[in-house]
């Protein structure tokens, strides 16, 4: 069954999204049956995942996650100088297709780099020149220069066994870390590490240095799994590989660390930790510890605490460090003086003879870093002693020239809206890794010049796109951030997605279906930028409001605190206040309203199901369900965010049983699909199996698609297909449209 095509009688101007077309004859389907040639299939193998952009020399280097490959994130390089040959465009050297140098693949396949650490990984791979690394004594087969080139030294923690190895291209990597004991509440290997950080020690002496993540057997104070973690010195010569003794332990042990920075002069390290209940969002704590025979003798904390977060320390200069702090209540660039005026170490946070305390650099009410959710995130990029690259903002980001002398930033022309790494060459070659509201997220050249004290990024070009195929820009949205008050006057900050597709109209008086998608965390943000997940949903017709509900960071502390003790709580009233919003403006048809999200996201994405009537559907992708089940059984590094979020367990087990969506199931009324990965370590299975058989005794109309392999989020290309295909047959089984070439999702009672 479909719907006959009710073309329009003669030329007329559209506007859509925005934009005005004249003269096109209009096709006239109901929402939601637009047919688009934006295809599941196109989501899952037509686009990587880009990693931060490295330079190593004069070659630029990142990493890609490959779908088809079943998600395995391999390394790649250009294969010379991507500057070297540039098109001149208005005397402002600029990447085009023809001038975009060629890449090269660096990890061979089945290599799969990616860190298990706090299980969301992070920085996983760290890349020598083959000056630094020459006479390192590094094992057979991974020496540069052996293969007939001056190629790198590549170190690189794998997946299947989170060992490090080692390796120069054109040769086999080996293994550099030592295989740990087995622990069975590790679920997995018991050594783990991330963040590699090249060091040049007060002697000279070149090492990496790694966060490590050590699980033991026995438990803690509080019956938690034993787990240290620290800093540590991994020898590159292999000699650990077989033997764990050979691993420098650098720092002392805590829950958690990151950020190591060894000062200049190779005395002092800086980096962050933090303790259980606290997440890194919440407090960390700003650790100095002087350096002899390459581990830290002293160890004093200069900043953070509790209720102060505490990011990315980094040297200005020997004795003085630059960092980000949110005591302020926003993210804001902070420095402290680390030397003493007779040349000893300080360890005070309110100043010492010859000293100052912790002085912030800029009040700004922006956000000048983010969550850190996976180690190695930076937000600070060292142009020289004076100058950073920093970026910073709130429902976008921004790119700018911090003056560390002054305190004020100048803002580079740049048409990004999200930017998620920076890497600065020597000669002011600047990589970033970002997406715009017209570009799908890519790596972008330029060159960063200052003239007269002014700062200007130039030529900036695309290197490498995420996606080869996009789409015909007819097809794509226009993303809107928007600021919705409350009854209360609360503003609620969300993107707005029309729907979009240039030759298609909707009947007269029809409003379109809305999709409320939820992102995850909770603690995070909705990017403002192309998605072609969105335009999947957008170019047949249907809408989506992606939602930065309380307790969402980009909107400074106060607006991220106001999820404390309220999760499934202020992020369902927000998500509601939302699609109210829209229906009042006459935006959405209130009878057609989905909503989904992601593990954090499905959460609240089954809170809105369970706790309100707004919603006539909803898409759960490895979701919370019960919050004990949760608080019982999940990975460390989250084990005790539900404290802040809800209340201790098990003081607030009453509460954590009454938010739960699985307790809430008898007053839902409305289909649901349940997606889920069968080896998820962070939201196991139970959570969907639990609310899935909830569903059936209440013979409510379901789907539970249970995907093999696959962990937190789908990697492999066959599931995210499956996954797109069956929310969209989904949603038009519950609207009323049926979408064109989408296999039937059939529905369970």
């Amino acid at each position: 069954m479909g719907f006959l095509p009710e073309m329009a009688a003669d030329s007329a101007t559209q506007r859509l999204g925005g934009v005005s077309y004249t003269g096109a004859m209009v096709t006239t389907l109901p929402y939601g049956s637009w047919p688009s040639t934006i295809s599941a299939e196109q989501l899952a193998v037509g686009g990587n995942r880009l990693g931060s952009p490295q330079w190593v020399g004069e070659q630029l280097w990142w990493s890609e996650a490959l779908a088809v490959e079943g998600g395995r994130q391999t390394i790649v390089r250009t294969a010379a100088d991507p500057l070297a040959t540039p098109h001149h465009d208005d005397d402002a050297a600029r990447l085009t297709p023809s001038t975009r140098p060629h890449t090269v693949t660096v990890l061979p396949a089945p290599f799969n780099a990616r860190s298990r650490v706090h299980e969301y990984g992070g920085s996983s791979w760290i890349a020598l020149p083959a000056r630094t690394a020459a006479g390192l004594g590094l094992p057979a087969g991974a020496r540069p220069g052996d293969h007939g080139f001056d190629a790198p030294l590549v170190l690189f923690v794998n997946f299947a066994d989170q060992r490090v190895y080692a390796f120069a291209e054109g040769g086999a990597p080996q293994p550099i870390s030592p295989v740990g004991p087995e622990v069975a509440e590790a679920g997995g290997p018991s050594l783990r590490w991330a963040q590699p950080t090249a060091v040049s020690l007060a002697d000279g002496a070149v090492e990496v240095w790694w966060v490590c993540e050590e699980h033991l057997d026995g438990a803690d104070a509080d019956g938690a799994p034993l787990i240290e973690r620290y800093i540590a010195a991994l020898p590159l010569d292999g000699t650990a590989a077989e033997d764990q003794l050979a691993v420098r332990k650098v720092t002392p042990s805590s829950r958690f660390v990151a950020h190591p920075q060894l000062s200049p002069d190779g005395t002092q390290l800086a980096w962050i930790s933090w303790e259980h209940p606290q997440m890194p969002w919440d407090g960390t704590e700003l650790h100095l510890g002087r350096v002899a025979g390459g581990i830290v003798v002293e160890d004093t904390v200069l900043d953070g605490g509790p209720e102060v977060s505490v990011l990315q320390p980094q040297w200005r200069r020997d004795g003085e460090l630059l960092y980000l702090s949110d005591r302020s209540g926003w993210w804001n660039p902070w420095t402290v003086q680390t030397t003493a005026q007779n040349g000893t170490q300080t360890g005070s946070r309110t100043g010492a003879a010859g000293t100052e305390g912790p002085q912030q650099l800029l009040v700004d009410e922006q956000e000048y870093a983010g969550p850190l959710w996976q180690l190695g995130a930076r937000w600070l990029t060292m142009i020289d002693a004076d100058h950073a690259l920093s970026i910073h903002g709130t429902a976008t980001d921004s790119l700018g020239v911090l003056n560390l002398a002054t305190g004020t930033v100048t803002p580079l022309q740049l048409p990004h809206t999200t930017i998620s790494g920076v890497s600065l060459r020597h000669d002011g070659a600047l990589a970033l890794h970002g997406a715009s509201r017209t570009e799908f997220a890519a790596i972008s050249l330029g060159h960063l010049e200052s003239t007269d004290g002014q700062w200007h990024l130039k030529g900036l070009g695309v290197l490498r796109s995420s996606r080869d195929d996009a789409p015909d820009p007819g097809l794509l949205p226009a993303p809107e951030p928007i600021t919705v008050r409350d009854r209360a006057g609360q503003a609620i900050h969300a993107v707005l997605y029309r729907p979009r597709q240039v030759g298609f109209a909707a009947p007269a008086g029809e409003l379109p279906p809305f999709i409320a998608q939820v992102h995850g965390g909770p603690t995070g943000q909705a990017a403002v930028g192309l998605s072609l997940g969105i335009a999947y949903y957008t170019s047949r017709g249907i809408g989506v409001v992606d939602i930065n509900y309380g307790g969402s960071t980009g909107f400074g502390r106060a607006y991220r605190d106001r999820l404390k003790g309220q999760w499934g709580v202020v992020d369902v009233a927000d998500t509601v206040a939302v699609m109210e919003h829209l229906v009042a403006e006459g935006i959405a048809d209130p009878a057609r309203l989905g909503i989904e999200g992601g593990s954090a996201g499905g959460w609240t994405t089954l809170a809105c199901l369970t706790r309100t009537e707004t919603f006539a559907a909803g898409v759960s992708s490895f979701g919370v369900a019960d919050l004990v089940a949760l608080a019982e059984d999940t990975h460390d590094f989250e084990s005790r965010y539900l404290d802040g979020l809800v209340g201790p367990y098990p003081e607030a087990a009453a509460i954590y049983r009454e938010r739960a969506p699985l307790n809430h199931v008898d007053s839902l009324n409305c289909p649901v699909l349940l997606l889920q990965g069968d080896e998820d370590p962070i939201v196991p299975p139970n959570q969907a199996e639990l609310f899935r058989d909830a569903l059936a005794a209440k013979s409510i109309p379901h789907a539970y698609l249970l995907f093999a392999g696959e962990q937190h989020g789908f990697r492999k290309a066959e599931n995210i297909i499956t996954s797109f295909e069956a929310s969209l047959s989904f949603y038009g089984q519950i609207f009323g449209f049926e979408p064109e070439g989408i296999p039937h999702l059939e529905l369970s009672r």
